[in-house]
């Protein structure tokens, strides 16, 4: 094959290449949007974080309240932890959830989910197929 055909060869390749590129979208860990009321702090939120996480809101507050050592409810789309939490704390705690219970420990893609077996608890990843044991507080 001479120079000339490679060229040719080449120059088709890259004809049929798309113009742009497809790319995988970043995933980007929600932010918190809270503010403080009296002694009592609204996560606006909680929803819309639970879903971009794949993840049972229930699961996310009680996290949230246990690593805050207090009381938190669910209201609609928002929860209410009783006391003052600064947005930077809830936004650092949302990061830890997330390493822990929505990162998979292989290939580090957020593609999970959380599984039980018998008493055990396991983050099952939808992209490789790892498996991982989880503590999950009942």
């Amino acid at each position: 094959m001479s120079d000339m055909d490679y060229l040719k060869l080449l120059d088709r390749a890259i004809a049929k290449l798309p113009s742009q590129s497809t790319k995988k979208d970043r995933f980007e860990i929600p932010k918190p949007a809270s503010t403080i009321s009296g002694n009592r702090t609204m996560l606006y939120n909680l929803k819309e974080m639970c879903d971009r996480l794949k993840r049972d809101k229930n699961q996310l507050l009680k996290y949230l309240a246990g690593e805050l050592a207090t009381s938190g409810t669910v209201d609609g789309n928002r929860a209410i932890f009783q006391g003052k939490f600064d947005n930077r704390v809830l936004e650092k705690l949302v990061e830890r959830y997330v390493n822990e219970f929505v990162l998979c420990p292989v290939c580090h893609q957020y593609d999970t989910r959380i599984s039980r077996k018998d008493r055990v608890y396991f983050l099952v990843c939808e992209a490789c197929g790892a498996s991982s044991s989880i503590r999950v507080t009942q």
